[in-house]
């Protein structure tokens, strides 16, 4: 419940957070986070092994609704996925460098982005986890705030992803890939 109250506070206000703007966000008396967490440091850092649990992002994705258009259903990836890279950013732009060692770790493939391609093998040439896993990095580098300004209309992102930058369907293949 503290670190439910806290993560949105420390994603507005870095390190700059107080105990109090967390208690009184909380509903709690403010000498009650002290009985949960040592220091505000280790709240900290609670806040920011809430905001990485890949659980909530799984499970939006894979509330998703597999029986939508192969496109819709992407667009819809797209908008979570899109929304996750930028609280992501918010939170590491706010905290401290003592806490950015806690935000480096690889990306996992996430099950419920494959099994939604699965339900959609029909429509990719690639295996379902290289699809998901290029769709994640096509989000990621797109969305990224200082890779540009705005994240990319997800229905346009989509439309590159499923059909490139070419102006025609003629593709040169690469026999070293």
């Amino acid at each position: 419940m503290i670190v439910a109250a806290a993560l949105p506070l420390v994603v507005e206000y870095g390190e700059r957070v107080t105990t109090r703007q967390i208690a009184e966000a909380a509903g709690i008396a403010e000498g009650t986070v002290f009985r949960v967490f040592a220091d505000k440091d280790e709240l900290v850092g609670a806040c920011i092994e809430a905001a990485l649990d890949p659980a909530p992002l799984e499970a939006a994705l894979a509330a998703i609704p597999h029986d939508l258009e192969f496109e819709a259903w992407l667009v819809a990836a797209v908008r979570i996925l899109q929304r996750r890279v930028v609280d992501i950013w918010q939170l590491s732009s706010g905290i401290g460098s003592r806490h950015r060692e806690r935000l480096r770790r690889p990306m996992v493939d996430s099950d419920a982005l494959t099994d939604g391609f699965t339900a959609h093998r029909g429509q990719i040439t690639l295996e379902p986890a290289a699809a998901a896993r290029l769709l994640r990095a096509l989000t990621l580098s797109t969305a990224h705030p200082l890779i540009g300004a705005e994240p990319q209309c997800p229905d346009e992102l989509v439309t590159l992803f499923l059909h490139g930058v070419a102006a025609s369907t003629t593709t040169h293949e690469d026999p070293s890939c």
